[in-house]
């Protein structure tokens, strides 16, 4: 199956990935006194590979970026083309109102008349009156995990829990995760679950340019899959059949980690302390930002220094907010792990009552936590 631009763009995400963690792994290799130069090598090489694969991504990335701008500019017409035309004004007229509105400018008078706002000509029939002030659109919605976990688009994907092996059969320092592999296998299959997104689309939309159109649409179909993932991914009490999707399942049964303390600071501390070193290296923090501010609040102790520092300055990792995360989760999140089934399908449905289009995505995911003992939850006592 050829690969779209979103697969591409996938792709990209993860090799990115692996090359910066390639790249930290090296240099913290580098940095041991003890280490061997075959080692350091062997990382230099590994890097270098994902450094290639990953500029070939980007130039495909590029390239069909670039093809799909051309076949909707060619699309497009040319602003001011033909404007002697009524219907072409009209067209014109419209695409300026949706890129002042997506801009955030103000609708030029020029603009309204050609609409017909509110003069004698009935023209403001054209569009419902409030369109010609502004467009209400919902935020679109991010996923903070994107930063941090792996996101593939792989049909009947099987990966290793772990990416290399030794002869010796005690090679795991971790006891925790060696005792896991044992337990429930040493690699990860990944299923397919089926849910659909709907992008709202005004006719306003719908009439104007390709190009704005096609972002509407990209930007509320990225938005549903984002939520989505939150959903499944801090899930308190998961749907049946996606209770091995969150964090906080008790399927997964997480680690927990608990600390006395108004706050979630000592927990959150005591949780890397508690990971072990491999994970401990590359550990990151996703949290609330409402409890994020309680431990500055607790922390700064009526001083205004601490609020203007990093979060991860004050609490030693790197740090994502979700207003889904109820309790801090600590660990490597490479080993969380979106998988999304290249079959994507497409449909559309109207509601002749509003005028709104619903443009139809039928998708099918898997969250999967390839490696429980990467990560820890703080609560706090």
């Amino acid at each position: 199956m050829a690969k779209t631009l979103f697969d591409v763009k996938n792709d990209l995400v993860t090799i990115g990935a692996a090359y910066a963690a390639a790249k930290q792994e090296k240099i913290v290799e580098a940095s041991k006194p003890e280490a061997s130069i075959e080692n350091i090598k062997a990382l230099e090489t590994k890097e270098a590979n994902l450094k290639a694969r990953f500029d070939i991504l980007q130039k495909e990335h590029d390239e069909m970026e670039a093809a799909q701008a051309a076949a909707l500019a060619a699309k497009t017409p040319a602003p001011g083309a033909n404007l002697s035309d009524p219907k072409a004004k009209i067209t014109a007229a419209k695409a300026g109102l949706v890129r002042a509105v997506i801009s955030g400018e103000n609708v030029s008078p020029e603009i309204k008349a050609a609409l017909g706002d509110g003069n004698s000509t009935g023209g403001e029939k054209i569009l419902p009156s409030t369109m010609t002030n502004e467009l209400l659109h919902e935020p679109f919605v991010k996923n903070p995990l994107r930063e941090l976990s792996t996101v593939t688009s792989v049909t009947n994907l099987e990966i290793p829990k772990v990416t290399f092996t030794l002869d010796d059969d005690d090679f795991i320092a971790d006891t925790e995760t060696a005792n896991e592999l044992k337990v429930d296998g040493d690699v990860v299959t990944f299923g397919r679950h089926k849910f659909k997104v709907f992008a709202p689309i005004s006719e306003t939309i719908l009439a104007a340019t390709d190009t704005n159109l096609v972002q509407t649409v990209e930007q509320a179909l990225e938005s549903g899959l984002a939520a989505k993932e939150k959903k499944v991914a801090f899930a308190t009490t998961p749907k049946v059949g996606e209770e091995h999707m969150s964090f906080y399942s008790t399927q997964n049964a997480l680690k927990v980690v608990t600390s006395a303390g108004t706050d979630f600071y000592k927990a959150i501390k005591a949780a890397i302390a508690d990971l072990h070193e491999d994970y401990r290296e590359t550990a990151s923090i996703v949290m609330r930002y409402t409890d994020y501010l309680d431990i500055i609040e607790a922390l700064a102790n009526g001083s205004t220094t601490l609020y203007n520092a990093q979060p991860e300055q004050v609490l030693g990792k790197p740090v994502e907010f979700s207003d889904l995360a109820v309790f801090p989760i600590v660990g490597d999140f490479r080993y969380s792990h979106f998988n999304y089934d290249p079959q994507i399908l497409y449909d559309r449905d109207k509601n002749v009552r509003t005028g709104i289009w619903d443009f139809v995505l039928t998708a099918w995911i898997d969250h999967q936590i390839k490696l429980k003992s990467a990560f820890r939850i703080a609560k706090k006592s």
